[in-house]
């Protein structure tokens, strides 16, 4: 019974490290310095209009109906 519960043990350990390990090199995914500036700046004009698409706030008066 005990070395059925080693060897389970040892398989739960094992399973991640072994994922872990055939991980690709992040390095040969990489995009190149113009794919990242293209996108850099694509978001930027996305960021700007949504920005833009904000209506302004108007300012809160809480006793406007008061008076």
């Amino acid at each position: 019974m005990r070395v059925v519960l080693i060897a389970l043990m040892l398989a739960v350990v094992a399973v991640p490290a072994q994922a872990r390990g055939k991980r690709s090199n992040p390095q040969t995914n990489q995009p190149s310095a113009a794919e990242k500036l293209k996108k850099a700046q694509a978001d930027e004009k996305d960021y700007k209009a949504a920005l833009d698409r904000i209506p302004d706030k108007k300012p809160a008066d809480p006793w406007g109906n008061v008076r």
